[in-house]
């Protein structure tokens, strides 16, 4: 070979040299070099190859898939309480909640002796549709026995709900039917209420109980409002209490109902979501309509958006015990194997600048999560002078009432937790699920009677000439609970109430046990006592000098602390 023709492949074989002595110094680095993949760049990169490592060279096989979704879980709860990981298998449950809709065969039912009981057949759905009825026994799926120790709640569901459409079939044993009755079932969308009751209280004001803030709260709230207003309304009560939450478009909807124009409603900022303000659009249908807001410990998030609207706007009352404490926005972030995070991304704020988030420390926090039962053991249920204010987040209404952030929505109006009448043997009863068990199976043994009441009143009427709380006494020593008729009877107020309530929902709905929970439910009771006193609408604080100049100097204080976290924000960017 002449040197002309050498001289044309060298680079060739220069760049092949390189190539292969890549390729071997790699293999070599890592066949003997404690394994290890050289300098990682980043903290996601680092991830990355550890589940690399894990999976080439792990002593054991790994399921990576299982160990992957254990660990985000565990990345997502060491940043705050609220972010957190949804499996594929959970995201269709967790969603139908907020949605307002499932596919299923429309019934609700109780697991009772490892066999489903059908409490109540949901109107216009499917199982209507063919015939099955409250107390019914479903003991077959599909051509399966479906009774035993496999019948649980997650099988349940797995097995009668399904794609719209799709058909299951159902075997029935019917008391006082000889053989099984089988049912074909095409499934369809079951509406998922977030408004238990709607209803006049009295002559003269409106009750609505909002369980949640899903998709269709607003217009089911909108139909609620119609209704009462045709029954000549003069004042409503808003029930939030035990309400978790939901969307935050939702609640600013719904306030947005009571407002005149152009009030901030909310307002949300993040480290990488800019402020973001929400005013009301003066389109509300109850401008003018007297409002008191009913809240408690379990009240959080979207219950938090729209009592603090009400309040810091002075536009109503809140009356109960102060809500649970959640300022921090979630944002749904779904992934492509069906699962999801929902990950904090920005803190609301109350229109009077306040943050009601309750403090955390991130991680595990136990005391985050014990929170309520701290409360409880503090006495916080009872008094309210137990509650103690964090004077250095203090803040005003439009008005110039105090409201205080860092932990929750205090009430206007507080109502202490009712304990009379409570005994070692009610709470016992009671923890032990034997008055819930008692009422379905009482319901059960007298539904063709009880079906002859058509509301909670007749039914009542009906349930107090039965001598319910002796039969339940027999039951509950059948069950292993000694019978103590001094503690017994020294508790037959609360014991009444929760017997004839349990099977007035078993019998009818959820808005008749309401209709007659809130006869004698203290804070329901204390709203109406306001609205009557025509005091729903806040009054303005007297002031003297020296707290005018100490609200000034508050105000100057934080107009420069929000300068100088601006400064920040600039210098940190730039």
């Amino acid at each position: 070979m002449s040197n002309n023709q050498k001289s044309r492949f060298l680079p060739f074989i220069i760049a092949a040299s390189i190539v292969i002595g890549i390729l071997i110094g790699s293999f070599y680095t890592n066949r003997f070099s404690n394994n290890k993949l050289g300098i990682v760049n980043t903290s996601s990169n680092k991830l990355n190859a550890l589940l690399r490592i894990v999976n080439d060279q792990y002593v054991d096989t790994v399921n990576m898939e299982a160990l992957v979704e254990e660990a985000m879980p565990q990345i997502l709860g060491e940043l705050d309480p609220h972010s957190s990981y949804i499996p594929a298998k959970d995201l269709e449950a967790v969603n139908a909640d907020l949605r307002g809709s499932f596919s299923g065969i429309g019934i609700q039912f109780t697991i009772q002796e490892d066999t489903i009981h059908i409490n109540s057949v949901i109107p216009g759905g499917p199982s209507e549709k063919v015939g099955l009825m409250a107390g019914d026994r479903i003991i077959e799926v599909d051509d399966s026995a479906f009774v035993g120790k496999i019948v649980t709640n997650d099988e349940a569901m797995k097995r009668l709900k399904g794609p719209k459409g799709s058909e299951v079939k159902i075997g029935i044993y019917r008391p006082g039917e000889k053989e099984t009755l089988y049912f074909t079932i095409i499934r369809g969308d079951i509406p998922v209420k977030s408004i238990d009751a709607a209803y006049m209280i009295n002559d003269q004001f409106g009750y609505i109980q909002i369980n949640k803030f899903g998709e269709t709260t607003y217009p089911e709230m909108l139909i609620a409002l119609a209704k009462l207003h045709q029954e000549q309304c003069q004042g409503v009560i808003i029930d939030l209490r035990g309400n978790t939450g939901g969307y935050m478009g939702a609640a600013i909807q719904m306030v947005n109902e009571f407002l005149p124009k152009g009030k901030l409603i909310v307002y949300t900022e993040g480290r990488n979501a800019p402020r973001e303000n929400y005013a009301s659009n003066g389109t509300g249908s109850s401008q003018e309509l007297p409002i008191i807001v009913l809240m408690d410990e379990g009240s959080a998030s979207a219950s938090e958006i729209f009592a603090g609207a009400i309040q810091d706007n002075d536009r109503g009352l809140i009356v109960g015990r102060r809500s649970f404490g959640k300022g921090l926005v979630q944002q749904p972030i779904e992934f492509s194997d069906g699962s999801a995070i929902r990950l904090t991304i920005a803190r609301y704020y109350t229109p009077s600048g306040r943050c009601i988030q309750k403090p955390y420390n991130k991680g595990n926090d136990s005391n985050y999560e014990m929170d309520i039962i701290t409360r409880y053991e503090h006495g916080e249920f009872f008094s309210q002078d137990s509650i103690k204010q964090d004077e250095s987040h203090i803040y005003y209404t439009s008005i110039g009432r105090p409201v205080y952030g860092g932990g929750g929505i205090m009430p206007d109006i507080f109502v202490p937790q009712d304990t009379t009448g409570v005994t070692s043997y009610f709470t016992m009863a009671v923890n032990r699920g034997l008055t819930r068990q008692f009422c379905f199976q009482y319901t059960d043994r007298n539904r063709q009677k009880l079906q002859k009441f058509d509301n909670s009143e007749t039914l009542l009427q009906y349930l107090k000439r039965q001598n319910i709380l002796e039969q339940f006494a027999r039951f509950a020593e059948s069950k292993g609970l000694k019978r103590r008729n001094i503690l017994m009877y020294k508790s037959k107020d609360l014991f009444e109430k929760n017997l004839y309530g349990n099977i007035i929902y078993n019998m009818l709905d959820m808005e008749n046990y309401l209709m007659y929970l809130n006869q004698s439910d203290p804070t329901v009771l204390k709203a109406i006592e306001i609205m009557e006193n025509g005091k729903t609408f806040p009054e303005a604080p007297a002031l003297t000098n020296e707290d005018n100049y100490e609200r000034a100097e508050k105000a100057v204080a934080k107009a420069n602390q929000s300068s100088q976290n601006d400064t920040r924000a600039t210098h940190t960017n730039g």
